[in-house]
């Protein structure tokens, strides 16, 4: 896997990624993985008796990333159709000024996609873990809102209109609850994918003979990489399934981002990005602050489904090994972990600087004179008249609200057939818009016990591959 502009981009880099993940995908670490892949098959090779045991140290010596010019490496790409075999041939010229006996043996009985694919399979398990660090920082964030928030009101909203009243508290949950979820997906494609490819020119492992497994074993240990039951040159379902799970990672920034981002509108004014000197700023209007952060997040959410779509297409490939497919995916995978990298950064440092106005959320629920209570006072009505009466009763109440610009309860306390029914104390009571909470209490609990929990899983160490 290689990083492609605009990531690598000094200007426009930085928009999109964070900078542990542009370098995790900066040609020279690319590079780096592949010379580690080929330093460890002559190692499992040395021990396992298919090389001399004298050929591996001097191939080792050589996978120095620094010894070699991407540059160089990068135009050879083009006529051999990827990277690793201008590297290999780099690699035995670097070798046999050292050893030439050594350079005989190297990247002995395996093919590029061999090397190319156990290193990118490092990537992803690297890549996923700079991810998962970040959303654990945002899950903990929303964890911390929902317990200050709980119990302040604010106008749920379905259609961009005004519903029934939730609390801010319960909005938080549902996102901690979210991205444990998607924290959980990808850690277990991830893992999933975590497995060595090593098979040889048709996945047979023919040129090692009868040691191909024992060679496998190894160099699956060397790299903490899983053995899988078989090669898998052009069976890439392990891939596309991390490459969902990011595409998912980066929906559910977005959606969180369109929250935020809908509650910073000048006219709704209920929560901000964290401020600080410069962020969110004009180029031409001193007043404004723009939604900067949720503007990250929501570009890396449109650009997304195309990158997942091109891993998805690139499934159908030919045979033991393909062509145009595989390629895809060493842009668009690369991609995605940089677009997830970034979203999340964004979104664990806007949870947690978070500035909530819950006295602006309350005053919005009265925005509609009374109105998102109009289901309170109908259910409670229905008890009494029947749900169909109750229901037309408030319908008719409520467009009179409308029309006359009044409160609505003011208007269903005029009503003869909703006084009588309900009593004054009983429709005061139900325009107390935190008496209409249903179960939200329990959905609080039950969203951070699990987003606790996942936190508490990911904390615990992970064993080796191996």
């Amino acid at each position: 896997m290689t990083a492609s502009d605009p990531a690598a981009s000094a200007l426009l880099g930085p928009l999109m990624a964070t900078g542990d993940m542009r370098t995790l995908f900066s040609d020279r670490a690319a590079i780096a993985r592949l010379l580690k892949v080929e330093a460890a098959l002559a190692e499992a090779e040395a021990a396992a008796g298919v090389i001399p045991r004298g050929a591996a140290g001097p191939i080792a010596a050589a996978c120095n990333p620094d010894r070699y010019n991407v540059d160089e490496l990068g135009n050879a790409a083009p006529a051999s159709g990827n990277v690793a075999i201008p590297l290999v041939k780099a690699l035995t010229a670097e070798v046999a000024r050292r050893d030439k006996e050594a350079a005989r043996f190297v990247h002995w009985g395996a093919t590029s996609q061999d090397i190319i694919d156990s290193a990118n399979v490092i990537a992803i398990r690297d890549g996923a873990a700079l991810i998962a660090r970040d959303l654990d920082r945002a899950i903990k964030a929303f964890v911390a809102l929902a317990r200050r928030h709980r119990k302040k009101p604010m106008a749920g909203r379905t259609w961009l209109q005004q519903a029934l009243p939730i609390t801010f508290g319960l909005k938080a949950a549902r996102y901690a609850s979210m991205l444990a979820r998607v924290r959980a997906q990808l850690d277990d494609a991830a893992n999933a994918a975590a497995v060595l490819q090593f098979g040889g020119a048709s996945g047979t492992l023919a040129s090692l003979g009868a040691k191909g497994p024992a060679v496998s074993k190894r160099l699956a240990t060397a790299l903490d990489l899983a053995l899988p039951d078989l090669p898998w040159h052009s069976e890439r379902d392990r891939i596309a399934t991390v490459a969902s799970a990011l595409g998912i990672v980066i929906g559910a920034s977005g959606k969180i981002a369109r929250d935020l981002s809908l509650m910073m509108q000048t006219e709704v004014a209920e929560a901000f990005e964290p401020a600080a000197p410069g962020k969110g700023g004009s180029s031409t209007m001193p007043h404004k602050r723009n939604p900067v952060a949720c503007a990250q997040i929501l570009t890396a959410a449109t650009l997304a489904p195309g990158l997942v779509a091109s891993t998805l297409s690139g499934m159908v490939q030919e045979h033991e090994r393909a062509l145009g497919g595989w390629q895809a995916e060493w842009f668009a995978l690369p991609q995605l972990f940089l677009l997830a990298s970034g979203a999340v950064a964004q979104l664990a440092e806007s949870a947690k600087g978070l500035e909530v106005d819950t006295e602006r959320m309350r005053a919005n629920l009265e925005f509609t004179n009374g109105l998102v209570m109009a289901e309170a006072v109908q259910m409670a009505l229905g008890e009494k008249l029947g749900r169909m009466e109750a229901h037309d009763l408030l319908e008719s109440a409520s467009k009179k609200a409308v029309a006359e610009g009044r409160h609505l309860r003011e208007v269903v306390g005029e009503s003869p057939q909703i006084a009588e029914a309900l009593g004054e104390k009983k429709l005061d009571a139900l325009f107390d818009p935190l008496a209409y909470l249903g179960s939200a209490d329990e959905f609080i609990d039950r969203a951070l016990k699990s987003a606790e929990q996942t936190l508490a899983k990911s904390a615990k160490p992970k064993g080796k591959k191996r």
